[in-house]
């Protein structure tokens, strides 16, 4: 992998990741921009103890632009993008419109390929493992600016996800907290850590669902099961068999096995419907373990955090949708319509050849 970092017309840091050593990057980016003027602020909810990231100037965002004014697409000639070369294999940039900026964390765009009409499905396995690579570098360019708690890498896939640029690509935030839903994790494993006398809550959660129905594929080094206690109609928990607590924890061995088992994944998810149903929106999120300080978890270790990915869609049949209403929006209690067991005995079934 190559590595080049240069900086937009405004300012925003972009980062080249290539597959050949040899290839240059020197396009300048030539978009009379002007530095663009963000406001974010982040406020704890007292009640909640959750933070809420305020952003206005995200409003003006673009917004499903014509395919031929996607700004994630190469620049060509005069029509002109977020991205100055003619074409790329992965590249990172600033928000133009981030949630978070400054002392309130950083947020970037990875865009997975230069092919418009692709998805990340569609990449071939270098490639999958070249966007692997970037996740790993970003997080830890991320983890070392001092606003910076918890890097988060993952993809919206699909306009009913509220995707507003059908380009494939991902995003990253970096937060200056430990979010909600990791804080969570972190209190039952250190419950379970206490009340064990130093057992990991991670490991006896994989070595279960391995041992049960709910398993989807399985390899060396990676596994995937649908979790006994889903939330959503369609969802598959990813983890490497070896524990580690970030991207940068991974050793080569799953490094290499993981575009595999991942592209496999996300092809599985687009039969689940239908060859005829339009491609399955999902969201596909890593955890990570916070870099920040973890004192109020009492016992717990970065160590003790296991990285995984956590792959969703909020399609629940053909044609419908699963919305959260009152019970999960207003009280955080999900209701599933489809039996964990079940749909993971889908997610054998469809199977690519």
């Amino acid at each position: 992998m190559k590595k080049t970092s240069t900086r937009l017309a405004d300012g925003r840091e972009l980062v080249y990741y290539d597959l050949r050593d040899d290839t240059v990057r020197d396009a300048v980016d030539r978009r009379p921009l002007e530095r663009t003027v963000t406001t974010s602020e982040v406020r704890r909810d007292p009640l909640l103890g959750d933070s809420v990231a305020v952003a206005s100037h995200r409003q003006g965002r673009t917004y499903h632009p014509p395919a031929d004014q996607c700004p994630l697409c190469p620049s060509d000639g005069e029509r002109l993008s977020e991205i100055p070369d003619s074409s790329y294999d992965v590249v990172v940039f600033e928000n133009r419109f981030p949630s978070l900026v400054g002392d309130s964390g950083r947020c970037e765009v990875v865009c997975f390929t230069s092919d418009h009409d692709a998805s990340f499905a569609d990449l071939s396995e270098e490639q999958a493992r070249l966007v692997l690579d970037a996740w790993t570098d970003r997080t830890s360019e991320l983890s070392h600016l001092p606003s910076v708690d918890q890097v988060f890498c993952f993809e919206n896939r699909g306009a009913e996800i509220g995707v507003t640029l059908g380009h494939p690509h991902g995003q990253i935030y970096a937060y200056p907290f430990t979010t909600p839903r990791t804080a969570l994790m972190l209190r039952s494993l250190a419950a379970h850590k206490d009340a064990t006398g130093g057992g990991n809550l991670f490991d006896a959660v994989l070595e279960e669902e391995l041992a049960g129905e709910r398993v989807v594929l399985e390899g060396e080094h990676w596994a995937a099961f649908v979790p006994y206690a889903a939330h959503w109609p369609y969802e598959v928990h990813l983890y490497p068999k070896r524990r580690v607590p970030d991207l940068l924890g991974l050793d080569e061995a799953a490094r290499t096995e993981f575009p595999k088992v991942y592209l496999e994944l996300l092809r599985r998810f687009d039969r689940i419907f239908g060859e005829t149903e339009p491609p399955t929106p999902y969201i596909a999120a890593w955890h990570q373990a916070p870099f920040g300080q973890l004192d109020e978890f009492e016992g717990v270790t970065r160590d003790d955090f296991a990285l995984h990915l956590e792959l969703f869609t909020i399609r629940r049949t053909s044609g419908k949708l699963k919305f959260l209403a009152g019970s999960e929006s207003g009280m955080n209690v999900f209701i599933n319509d489809v039996p964990p067991e079940r749909a993971a005995e889908r997610l054998r079934e469809v199977a690519s050849s």
